[in-house]
């Protein structure tokens, strides 16, 4: 295996499973403003587009492996 390969992947899938975590703990949040009658609407929708950033960058870095 290619040395930059490897390490493309190393950052790649580290990065996607922090944005996957922190998406899925901003979409938490947003979910308890909304219970709490707050705004959520585009704290929520930031928060799925985090997730769904997080996933994308998992899935693609298996290329690299």
């Amino acid at each position: 295996m290619n040395n930059k390969s490897t390490t493309r992947w190393v950052l790649q899938a580290t990065s996607g499973l922090l944005l996957t975590g922190s998406g899925l703990s901003l979409a938490i949040d947003a979910g308890m403003n909304k219970m709490q009658g707050g705004d959520w609407f585009w704290y929520g929708t930031g928060a799925l587009i985090v997730f769904q950033a997080g996933l994308c960058l998992v899935i693609d870095s298996t290329r690299f492996r």
